[in-house]
């Protein structure tokens, strides 16, 4: 009985007369070299992959490395660094398309931030940026372990609660910064400065905005591993690069602050 199958009854190698002696068209040097071609990687399927996402990535932070060691150099960059990165922030968050330029644009731009931020707390803090990389470095790679290993994973219930916190944590910081600007504190964090129990403030919204950070690069690490299996196309690779560059620049930050603020 024929196959219904019309991928098999186009295909002479199922069920036709002389199929067999047909398919000895193909030598066996043929079907070595065949056998010896690399398997398709991302350029061929065009197909999002881990190799090329981690790529990158890294070119992404390679880029922030170098306008942050720049941004050291000329700690005066800061604020242009914080302006342009904040608004090519949104512009790439709100894209429905990935955009690679922009996206090492936004590198560049958190990189001389990251860089000036950096020199000012050192010279308040002596100290405080090794601190910080080195607690930012074990709270990434703690929880890429922990993702890897199954052990953390998101889940709707958990993102509904970090984008409610997120939420509370952006306005805070809205109003904290405004009083600063403003005159409505003279502290050196602001309202962070403030202690409960004899505690600062900013130490608590520290540990918490710590966590939210890591359960945000669980989803960055999410979205990655279903882009590869669902196998959306290469592009947005840089999707995933543009979110873990600002997963981890806040991370640092909160990191950068909470050792300034227990110095304090």
């Amino acid at each position: 009985m024929a196959s219904s199958n019309p991928a098999f009854s186009r295909n002479a190698a199922f069920g036709a007369p002389g199929a067999l002696a047909s398919s000895k068209a193909l030598s066996d040097n043929d079907l070595q070299t065949m056998y010896d071609q690399p398997s398709a990687g991302s350029q061929n399927t065009d197909r999002m992959t881990y190799e090329d996402t981690i790529g990158k990535t890294g070119l992404s932070f390679a880029l922030l490395l170098v306008a942050a060691a720049i941004g050291w150099i000329a700690p005066i960059l800061v604020i242009p660094g914080a302006i342009i990165g904040l608004v090519l922030g949104l512009v790439n968050t709100f894209k429905k398309e990935p955009s690679a330029p922009l996206i090492l644009m936004f590198a560049g731009a958190q990189g001389l931030f990251v860089g000036g931020i950096s020199n000012i707390f050192e010279a308040m803090y002596p100290g405080v940026v090794v601190q910080a990389v080195l607690a930012t470095l074990v709270v990434v790679g703690v929880t890429l372990a922990l993702f890897r290993s199954g052990k953390i994973r998101a889940s709707k219930k958990a993102t509904k609660v970090f984008t409610i916190a997120m939420v509370g944590y952006g306005v805070f910081s809205l109003i904290n910064v405004g009083m600063m600007i403003f005159g409505g504190t003279d502290q050196a964090f602001g309202l962070r400065s403030q202690e409960f129990f004899g505690i600062p403030l900013g130490l608590i919204i520290g540990v918490l905005a710590v966590v939210m950070a890591a359960y945000s690069l669980v989803l960055d690490f999410d979205f990655v591993q279903k882009g590869v299996n669902n196998r959306v196309p290469r592009k947005y690779g840089w999707s995933a690069a543009f979110g873990i560059v600002l997963t981890v620049v806040w991370l640092y930050i909160e990191m950068l602050r909470i050792f300034a603020i227990a110095r304090d």
